[in-house]
Formats: structure tokens, C-alpha cells, sequence
């Protein structure tokens, strides 16, 4: 968007998570005056870009019927705020969160940075939130939700519940957002939780996975409803450790995998920027890619994959797809490209 690019400049003087409120009050409130989506077409126009053929871009995945393969990655908006002004970007779908059982505060400030030389980000956020009821309440009032936006609702556990009684907090989100969601994702990837990531090993990932999939099967019976659950999964993995976890998910009837989150590993950024948290944008790319990769090359298709790290461009949309993604989600390239990247990567991905 032309009115993005005015004001970029000042949003990035500012301290970045002051500027990713901002950003997101502001876009709410051109929702409200209903001036978005005039916007959105008028970008659109502008940048000579055509109208698609909604027939050839339509894709069917566990029975979710996605208008297009462009979705918006969780962490952008935890609490459900903003779903219908984000709904008005173009996505195919959303995923909101993440969101906990009980409200947190997250982890001190500060806990965001933008790394604009490399187009990447570093958050050690800690799943600030308000909690899975007020999240709840955001999705009931939700006119996209009601119009057929598909949305994912991702939960993880609260950093008060130790590691070993993680699942309890899985399956308290799990029952309370079942009949709001258009999927689940299960965010056992994190690096800002302490201890989370253990969860993607060993016992604990098997005892996990049996936990969700005895939890989903139960309530898809007792509200006549089937919620496909994904898990998210971290870029900073062996092929080993890939290899177990796609045989766990087709084991234990996973219904689908998103590769990946945010990356420990700042050895490709000089020592001024190595902030504590997990980094994503451009540098996250080609780690999230071989995942992905790999990830697809053990599951051989039996389950579908979303692929989502270092987008900044509709070709890095088409790479992963490319290497095994069914879908993809954006985030950091959001925040330097601006609404407009939505659009050129659906295009981008009409026939892919």
C-alpha cells in the first residue's frame, strides 16, 4: 500500500513492539471507517495486479476449503483483536495466538527487535496474552469468522505450569476453542518458554501427541465436529530429530505439521544483534527451508505441511511450496513489505 510506505518510515523509529500496537490500532481502525478494503483494491490497481481466477486458487486440505495458499502466521495478533481487520488484507486463512489457558504478562521488556539490515526480527515475547476466554470472546464476535474466514487458533502452555504437566494446559485450550476453530495448531516450538522445546523429543512428544489425539477424537464425537490439529515445530532440528517427529505425527494420526518457528541460531548476525529470543525474517529462510524439506521428504505427503519462515517475496512463497508446503504463512515479511506482499504471493502461487 502507498499509505504503508508514508508511514513506515515513522513506525520504524519507533520502539518496535510500541510500533506493532500501533500498526494494529491503526489498520483496525481504517477497518472500523471502512476504508480498508478501498485501500486494498486501490493497491491492488495500482501495481497492475490482475484478477484472479478464484476457481484455480481455491485448495481443499482436511476438508477446509482455503480460497488461497497465503495465510497470516500466529504471533501477530495472540488475542484475536484485529480477525476482521486482517481479513480484509486478502489472506486465505489466519492464526491467531498464542494464546494460553490463563492470562500472562510474557516476558520483560524489552522483548522485540527489528533487525532492518537483514529484514529479520528477534522476539523473546514469551506468549504474552490475555488468555484462551478473552481470545474465545474476540472469535464468537468475529463477523470474517461468521462470513467463513478460516481461522487457526494456536495455544501453548502457561510458563507458571512446569514442563512435566504441560499437556493439562494443552487440552484445557484444546476443549475451549474446538468449536471456534477452522484448525488447531499446537505450538510446542517456541524458544521463549523455558523447557518448551523439549516437548518435541523422546516420551514427552509421543505422550503429547496420544494426549491431543485421545482429546481431539473425544470431542470430535461429543460435538459431531472434526477440528484438524497441526503441530509447529522449530527450524533448529536434525534430520534425525525430523525424521522421528514425521514418523510420530503419521503414527499417531497428526493431521498436519507447520514448519517452522523462530530460530535460536544468531550466528549469521554480527554480535550487536544478537538479542536474546528467536529470530525470523529473511535469516530464518534458509534453515526453515531445509526443515521443510526434510520434513516433506519423511512424510512423503501423508500429511500436509505449512510452510512459513523468511518469506519477503512471492518467490520465496513459490520455493516453498516448491519444496513440499501445501500452504504458507507470512509474518516478518509483513512487517517490511507491507499489505502488498499478501496479494503478489497469492498471485504468485495461482497454479502452484
Amino acid at each position: 500500500m502507498l499509505l504503508y510506505n508514508l508511514i513506515k518510515p515513522l513506525l520504524f523509529k519507533l520502539d518496535a513492539e510500541l510500533s506493532h500496537t500501533l500498526s494494529l490500532k491503526f489498520l483496525n481502525t481504517l477497518h472500523k471507517l471502512k476504508i480498508l478494503k478501498l485501500l486494498c483494491k486501490a493497491c491492488y490497481y495500482t501495481n497492475s495486479i490482475p484478477n484472479t481466477n478464484q476457481k484455480a486458487i481455491h485448495i481443499n486440505i482436511l476438508g477446509i476449503n482455503f480460497k488461497n495458499k497465503i495465510g497470516l502466521a500466529a504471533g501477530l495478533d495472540k488475542n484475536g483483536d484485529y480477525i476482521d481487520a486482517l481479513g480484509e488484507l486478502g489472506f486465505g486463512f489466519i492464526e491467531i495466538g498464542t494464546v494460553t489457558p490463563k492470562p500472562q504478562l510474557g516476558n520483560t521488556r524489552p522483548r522485540l527487535w527489528r533487525i532492518e539490515k537483514y529484514h529479520s526480527i528477534i522476539n523473546r515475547m514469551g506468549f504474552n496474552n490475555k488468555g484462551v476466554d478473552y481470545l474465545i470472546e474476540n472469535v464468537r464476535k468475529s463477523k470474517w469468522v461468521k462470513n467463513g474466514g478460516i481461522l487457526g487458533i494456536n495455544i501453548g502452555k502457561n510458563a507458571s505450569t512446569k514442563i512435566e504437566n504441560a499437556n493439562q494446559d494443552y487440552i484445557i485450550s484444546l476443549e475451549k476453542i474446538y468449536n471456534y476453530a477452522s484448525y488447531i495448531t499446537v505450538n510446542i516450538s517456541s524458544p521463549n518458554t523455558e523447557g518448551l522445546r523439549d516437548l518435541q523429543s523422546g516420551n514427552a512428544f509421543c505422550q503429547l501427541l496420544e494426549c491431543i489425539k485421545s482429546k481431539q477424537n473425544e470431542l470430535s464425537i461429543i460435538n459431531n465436529k472434526y477440528v484438524p490439529i497441526f503441530i509447529k515445530i522449530a527450524p533448529d532440528l536434525s534430520e534425525a530429530d525430523v525424521n522421528f517427529i514425521a514418523n510420530s505425527l503419521i503414527l499417531y494420526k497428526i493431521d498436519g505439521v507447520i514448519a517452522a518457528n523462530t530460530t535460536i541460531d544468531k550466528s549469521m548476525l554480527p554480535e550487536q544483534y544478537r538479542h536474546e529470543g528467536g529470530l525470523s525474517g529473511k535469516l530464518l529462510q534458509s534453515q526453515s527451508n531445509y526443515i521443510l524439506k526434510t520434513l516433506a521428504e519423511h512424510l512423503k505427503g501423508k500429511i500436509p505441511i505449512i510452510g512459513v519462515g523468511g518469506i519477503a517475496d512471492p518467490l520465496d512463497a513459490v520455493e516453498k511450496i516448491n519444496l513440499g508446503a501445501d500452504l504458507v504463512q507470512i509474518y516478518s515479511g509483513l512487517i517490511y513489505e507491507g499489505p502488498r506482499l499478501i496479494q503478489k504471493c497469492i498471485n504468485s502461487l495461482i497454479y502452484k
